[in-house]
């Protein structure tokens, strides 16, 4: 029993830290807070969806099409309702959240108009394969997840500290303007992680469509506000942060479903999370502020 449900906790953990890793990489950039990321996290999961359940494709071409969709929307979202705010005389610092809200609030009912508001089954065709080890049951499409999940996240972590553009990306997350002043492409570079944020934001979509087997135009809306947790508990900006963050909401949220009530699931763990915040309220792996200037 326990080794299933920590089994369970690490592969919504996992599915958690993917979605806020999109958060803590735009908010790291650009210093913002996407308020769109949840509703493109749900277009990508209804375009996997459509592939795998409508169309009878495999399960690749669905994260293809995923990919595809979500960054497509990343590159629009940054073209069209961040670039123009960014750096314009008078703008508030807050012209770009409120912007993206309004992104979000277009995105949450055109998945309304198209896709309506009941359930939609996302099957998958091994929903219910299964095997034992010892006394624990594992599914497969948990294990798929879980890899798909510890992939993306150590290849991000690896890209941003071995590879010339990971490095140029975290030289702009500390200053713009002198990573500029470096060589650095940095209209280029913010279009790059915003286009690589929705692409997660996509992979992360596929995912929960085959944890939960189900889908709605209201996951965007739960899905991001968890990840928005996930990044303040774990320290804005914080790309380990966000990875440690969703791993613990994850198994939180299991073991209170399996040893108390479902009912009290998202407000415990959210209890924790205010807790930890009191004792260090920078996060797990926030700076303080004296250290962390831009």
């Amino acid at each position: 029993m326990f080794l299933e449900q920590l089994i369970n906790g690490i592969t919504l953990g996992s599915i958690y830290a993917i979605v806020a890793l999109g958060y803590t990489l735009v908010f790291g950039v650009l210093d913002i807070i996407n308020m769109a990321h949840g509703e493109i996290f749900m277009f990508g999961a209804f375009v996997s969806m459509l592939i795998v359940s409508k169309a009878g494709a495999p399960l690749p071409v669905a994260f293809l099409g995923a990919i595809v969709v979500t960054a497509a929307m990343g590159l629009l979202l940054e073209r069209f309702a961040l670039r123009p705010l960014r750096g314009r005389p008078g703008a508030s610092h807050l012209a770009s959240l409120i912007s993206t809200i309004g992104v979000s609030i277009l995105l949450e009912n055109l998945a309304h108009k198209i896709f309506g508001s009941g359930n939609h089954l996302f099957e998958t065709p091994f929903a219910e394969i299964s095997f034992t080890i010892g006394p624990v049951t594992v599914y497969l499409v948990q294990v798929v997840i879980l890899f798909i999940s510890l992939l993306l996240m150590v290849g991000l972590a690896l890209w941003l500290s071995r590879s010339r553009a990971g490095k140029a990306l975290r030289a702009a997350a500390e200053n713009l303007e002198t990573a500029g002043l470096l060589g650095v492409d940095t209209n280029r570079m913010i279009t790059a992680t915003v286009v690589i944020a929705s692409a997660m934001g996509g992979v992360a979509g596929v995912l929960v469509g085959m944890a939960f087997n189900y889908i709605n135009n209201q996951i965007g809306l739960s899905m991001g506000l968890k990840g928005l947790a996930i990044i303040i508990f774990g320290g804005m900006g914080s790309v380990y942060g966000a990875m440690a963050g969703g791993l613990i909401l994850g198994l939180s949220e299991t073991f209170v479903v399996a040893y108390g009530s479902s009912g009290y699931r998202d407000a415990i763990a959210f209890v924790a999370i205010i807790v930890i915040l009191l004792i260090k309220p920078q996060g797990l792996f926030g700076q303080a502020p004296s250290e962390a200037g831009r």
